[in-house]
């Protein structure tokens, strides 16, 4: 075929859209939505992952986690779990002198754990900040961490040992409380008890991008004067930095042998105790969201399915309502193959054109999305635009087929005499 003659059958294509505009415009709705929810679901996940690993890395690649059980058991716990003894503070300081350890601390958490934030008011002179969460924390805790300390100080030793009433404001927590004001050496009320502000510190990178993390809304108390403000309080995490990333199998082996030493495990019997890094965090992340977003992207591609038998109707209605023009091309000498390029061209073009509003769509979809929601992060991906454009063209090709497949093989006589 020569230039000229694909040239023509592309213009007589494009001038079938143009003359029909509205039936054209409501063809291809069903792709541009399609198109456009793909790319925003898309947009949502890849944000909450990049948002996940940034938060993760904060937090360091050479940290170990140790609970009395796994945190992220699903479901119905066992009743071995449930019977499990709780670490102490003391189990943590036995890991203090391990070769492949460079620092341990403790922590204790009171919040709700079904919604992740806090249930306790800090007050400051009528301001109040709401769902704070209380967290008691060795002071080891900065040498492990890579706390964002804006101001002040860190809790100290004498602190822990002395139970003494100060606290450390998370940003949220502070700025909600204090504003533009310098909290240090002010007073909260905190249950009823006065506690020094000796330190702040600054934002931690959010999982759910710019929104408020109920991690940002904490006080850190020293360990000791949490315990003795909750003594009901059992559960201790022990946070251990290993001496460098690539000694992180070294210490976990290392830790995993004191610990079953020390709750007396014989050698026959699994760990009573669960021992995790960041990258088992991101793991399991994967695993919730990986089906999740699955789901979510085969909804989302419903609508690409629906345009796409949108399409097919409106092209066989087409074929249809120009039996007769189809019979005079072929009377003037046009093949089979003319009468199935433009056809299949036709339904390529609208889908096509559809693809493109929908990549518009799409982009305006993921701006407005952390506009409106802040606490939901939404990053736009090359891969995915070009896999909605893609996807479009795509159903072009294969739900116009037919029709245009039905129009090259209509017997000339018969289109001719057809009213």
């Amino acid at each position: 075929m020569r230039k000229s003659e694909f040239g023509e059958i592309v213009q007589m294509a494009t001038d079938t859209i143009r003359t029909n505009k509205l039936r054209s415009g409501l063809t291809v709705l069903g792709i541009v939505i399609g198109v456009a929810v793909v790319i925003g679901v898309s947009s949502i996940g890849r944000g909450l992952d990049d948002n996940v690993r940034d938060r993760l890395a904060t937090i360091g690649s050479n940290v170990i986690f140790a609970f009395h059980i796994e945190p992220f058991t699903f479901g119905r716990m066992s009743d071995e779990m449930r019977a499990r003894r709780e670490l102490t503070r003391e189990d943590a300081e036995a890991l203090q002198d391990l070769p492949h350890v460079r620092a341990v601390a403790a922590l204790m958490r009171l919040f709700r754990p079904e919604i992740g934030s806090g249930t306790y008011a800090v007050k400051y002179q009528g301001r109040k900040a709401k769902n704070t969460l209380l967290e008691g924390d060795t002071a080891s805790m900065l040498d492990v961490e890579d706390l964002p300390l804006k101001s002040g100080r860190w809790i100290s030793e004498f602190d822990d040992e002395h139970r003494t009433s100060v606290v450390i404001l998370c940003h949220d927590t502070a700025e909600e409380l204090f504003g533009d004001e310098d909290p240090l050496g002010k007073e909260v009320n905190i249950e009823g008890r006065l506690f020094e502000v000796i330190g702040t510190l600054g934002k931690i990178q959010s999982v759910f991008g710019g929104g408020k993390d109920p991690i940002d809304n904490r006080v850190i108390f020293p360990l000791r004067t949490f315990k003795m403000m909750h003594p009901e309080l059992k559960q201790h995490w022990i946070v251990i930095k290993a001496t460098s990333h690539d000694d992180m199998p070294k210490a976990m082996d290392e830790i995993r042998e004191v610990l079953r030493r020390r709750r007396k495990v014989s050698f026959d019997k699994p760990d009573n105790f669960a021992i995790f890094t960041s990258e088992s965090i991101t793991e399991v992340w994967n695993q919730i969201t990986g089906g999740l977003f699955i789901g979510m992207f085969a909804i989302s591609s419903v609508g690409l399915v629906v345009g796409g038998v949108g399409v097919m109707n409106i092209m066989l209605v087409s074929v249809t309502e120009r039996t007769r023009e189809i019979g005079v091309r072929k009377a003037i000498g046009a093949r089979k193959r003319d009468i199935l390029l433009q056809f299949t061209l036709e339904a390529i073009i609208l889908t096509a054109v559809g693809g493109v509003i929908g990549i518009l769509v799409g982009a305006i979809v993921v701006w407005a999305i952390p506009e409106l929601w802040p606490s939901l992060p939404a990053h736009m991906s090359t891969f995915w635009v070009a896999f909605g454009f893609s996807s479009a063209a795509g159903v072009g090709l294969i739900f116009g087929i037919y029709p245009a497949w039905k129009a090259a093989n209509l017997d000339p006589i018969e289109s001719l005499r057809y009213e």
